[in-house]
């Protein structure tokens, strides 16, 4: 009992007295007038920053951004200020945040305090919050006697000492939010920045402000490199110049590194350096300035070991990728993970500043990360699960192509029969035209690479399927060049194969985007060797798919006899097949070719059955050709209203099936019916439209021959302008009493007797 009563009274010992301060051991209850004092510390006003960096460069936005955060972070009340600037490692980040703060420090009259806490680096590990808030303490003047033990009493104390004060906070290179928490301050007059390689969700979420660092912009990088070397040096070898700062690719520290190594070596040329980083496999072991801080790949290293096991295999993955960016469902089939899991993993590496996504759904990484995570692929990948990954990801290009050539024109022949994809190829939702056309859109720089990539793997059959798959869209979007290097490879491919029948496709439609191209003379040759090919193995289809192709050259060399002949044999052998919508295809092009020749009637009674054919067995293309046929014939007979209204139709189809092709052929032709009509400014809103289509497909022919007639004086109103706008007469009327009368076409006054018109 004696020891229980000591220990209370040990515990509850008491100071009482008129004045009670400073430093006090109490050992029981002591009262009176007591005065205790410490030895006083003097006021401590923390300086910590490092130098401000030399030779910055550019990101005056960025800089501009800080200084408006904080200014309206002053008029929002009671609440700290903290901007977190992001970016893959060696964009600048603390450079950025060191030269805001050296340009205003005098907003920070209290001091300013800064740490490295190392989130990310190549030798020490990331600082605990507790370590950070101990040194904090111990810069604010703490005394180590009056420093509590617990670590959050420390943290309480740390916040204290900063209520009032106009103090900055650098924390750089944070691994992470709980890393980061502790360490802010709780009163609105202090100012927070936080430069990590992650995103701080955590952070952002409860206020900060990011600040999200990119590459140098244009012209930029070149000032960096000359504020290291100097405008004579830079000067002296503009082409070296262009090599290293594309090498670099806006990456400040890879820049810092060319100009360190260059100023060792005055003497040496920078074309050398240049031929340095110009093979892309050596590129990273030239980016080496010597040291661990100035070496790209040991930054990298130190971003990719924080990753997950996962996140890091998919970051290397997604490097051997051949095109210039990803989308999530590819992304999924060369990881061979589901698109939700897919999602996790990509988020990881943009939290990581590994991978942007600069448009949603679509993913890109910056050269330099991309070279070194393909070289991690290659060291640390199985070449097996490297060669699985890619054939995964040609298997998602080659099924999604394929599936949206058969939506744009279910009629094309000859089809083409796939393989099963392998397991893990997630399949893209693409359900109409639209949606097919899209993706086609978005996604056609990747096709095109990975149908390189199988060129030099020699992967002869998917080379040939992709170049099938891709032409549909190829023609729709006038794609001539791509149209025809892609069949260039599917032919070597066919004859690779052995294969006729490809060989015969390959060859037509070699001939069709020579014809668009202008080359009539090869696209004639690759026709006729199809043509004779098809002959010899009696492949009726191809023949007649030949013929088609062979009518539509010699129709636009002018010669539509061979033309129409062409046609009428394809005409022939569809019937004999019993390809009904071929039937109508061959009947329209035939139409077509009877009214360039001025044979109307036979003209209208083909493209007639011609529409109503391709209407029922829902040829689409076709039905929107005919179409266009009819406007032309409808225009042609003087039957104006008619052609305006086939050709609006038409239009309206094309636009549906993304054919800007035919689309552009359309604006023009009601661009000449409005100018039939005497509609000026209707006909030239056409023109305009269409002359944009032709400039943008490279179709130099047409693009003068609008343009001619968007510079030519409005014309004088003829015989049937006359009627129309003097008379009233309707536009059909006037043209046929005009062409069956004989009516003069000179200018007609407005006084003129409807009498003497018609004598």
């Amino acid at each position: 009992m004696a020891e229980q009563k000591a220990a209370e009274a040990a515990t509850y010992n008491e100071v009482s007295g008129s004045a009670a301060a400073g430093v006090v051991v109490q050992t029981g209850s002591v009262s009176g007038g007591i005065h205790v004092h410490g030895s006083p510390r003097p006021a401590v006003v923390p300086r910590q920053l490092p130098a401000a960096p030399a030779r910055f460069t550019g990101r005056g936005c960025e800089l501009d951004r800080l200084t408006a955060v904080l200014e309206e972070g002053s008029d929002a009340g009671p609440t700290v200020v903290v901007s977190a600037i992001g970016g893959t490692g060696g964009v600048g980040k603390t450079s950025l945040a060191l030269r805001w703060a050296h340009e205003h420090l005098e907003r920070f009259p209290d001091g300013q305090l800064h740490i490295n806490l190392h989130g990310f680096d190549p030798v020490s590990k990331p600082v605990p919050a507790e370590t950070a808030v101990r040194a904090f303490l111990d810069a604010l003047g703490v005394a180590p006697g009056l420093i509590p033990l617990d670590p959050g009493a420390q943290a309480a104390l740390y916040r204290s000492l900063l209520v009032g004060k106009r103090i900055l906070i650098v924390l750089d290179n944070a691994r992470d939010t709980p890393q980061v928490t502790p360490l802010l301050p709780g009163t609105s007059t202090c100012t927070v920045l936080v430069t990590s390689r992650n995103h701080l969700t955590g952070l952002i979420a409860r206020g900060a402000h990011l600040i999200d660092l990119d590459i140098l912009a244009d012209g930029e990088d070149r000032m960096l490199l000359s504020r290291h070397l100097g405008e004579d040096r830079i000067a002296a070898e503009p082409r070296a110049v262009t090599e290293l700062l594309a090498h670099c690719a806006g990456l400040p520290l890879a820049l810092s590194i060319v100009a360190a190594r260059a100023g060792c070596q005055p003497a040496l040329p920078l074309a050398v350096l240049a031929e340095e980083l110009h093979e892309a496999t050596e590129r990273l072991d030239a980016l080496n300035g010597g040291d661990l801080d100035t070496d790209l790949r040991v930054v990298m290293i130190c971003s990719l070991q924080a990753l997950g096991r996962a996140a890091a295999d998919a970051f290397r993955l997604l490097a051997l990728a051949p095109g210039p960016d990803i989308s999530l469902p590819a992304a999924a089939s060369i990881t061979a993970t589901s698109p939700a899991k897919t999602r996790q993993l990509l988020r990881e590496l943009e939290i990581a500043h590994l991978v942007h996504q600069y448009i949603p759904g679509r993913y890109r990484m910056h050269d330099l990360v991309r070279l070194f995570a393909a070289e991690r692929a290659r060291q640390d990948l199985a070449q097996q699960d490297c060669t699985m990954a890619l054939r995964r990801l040609i298997d998602f290009y080659l099924h999604s192509a394929h599936a949206g050539s058969q939506i744009i024109y279910p009629h094309k022949e000859p089809r083409i029969i796939l393989e099963p994809p392998l397991q893990g190829v997630s399949q893209y939702p693409l359900t109409d035209v639209e949606s097919a056309l899209h993706w086609f859109d978005a996604e056609h720089p990747c096709l095109l690479a990975t149908h390189n990539f199988a060129i030099r793997e020699r992967l002869h059959l998917q080379v040939y399927q992709l170049a099938w798959s891709l032409d549909t869209f190829h023609e729709r979007r006038h794609h001539a060049q791509e149209q025809f290097s892609a069949w260039q490879a599917g032919l070597m491919a066919a004859r690779c194969l052995g294969s006729s029948s490809f060989q015969i496709e390959a060859d037509r439609r070699l001939g069709n985007a020579c014809s668009r191209l202008g080359k009539h003379t090869e696209a004639f040759n690759y026709l006729e060797q199809a043509l004779t090919l098809a002959n010899a193995t009696a492949d009726l289809p191809s023949q007649a798919l030949t013929h088609i192709s062979l009518g539509a050259v010699w129709g636009e060399q002018g010669d539509e006899r061979r033309a129409l002949g062409h046609s009428l044999s394809a005409l022939v052998l569809y019937e004999s097949l019993h390809q009904w919508p071929k039937v109508a295809h061959a009947l329209n092009n035939a139409g077509y070719s009877y009214a360039k020749l001025g044979d109307y009637e036979q003209a209208q009674s083909c493209c007639s059955q011609a529409l109503t054919l391709a209407r029922h067995h829902g040829n689409h293309p076709v039905e929107a050709n005919t179409l266009h046929s009819l406007g032309y014939i409808a225009h042609r007979t003087g039957l104006h209203a008619r052609a305006l209204r086939y050709f609006e139709e038409a239009l309206a189809m094309y636009r549906v099936n993304g054919d800007s092709y035919a689309e552009a052929e359309a604006l023009e032709d009601i661009g000449s019916v409005w100018a039939v009509l005497a509609h000026l400014d209707q006909a030239r809103l056409m023109w305009r439209e269409s002359l944009m289509l032709y400039t943008a497909q490279r179709r130099n022919t047409e693009a003068a021959r609008v343009q001619h007639q968007l510079s030519v004086p409005p014309p004088v109103p003829d015989a049937v302008t006359a009627l129309i706008h003097t008379y009233g007469v309707p536009p059909e009327i006037a043209a046929r009493v005009v062409r069956t009368w004989r009516l003069p076409t000179q200018p007609v006054e407005a006084r003129t007797p409807l009498s003497d018109l018609t004598a």
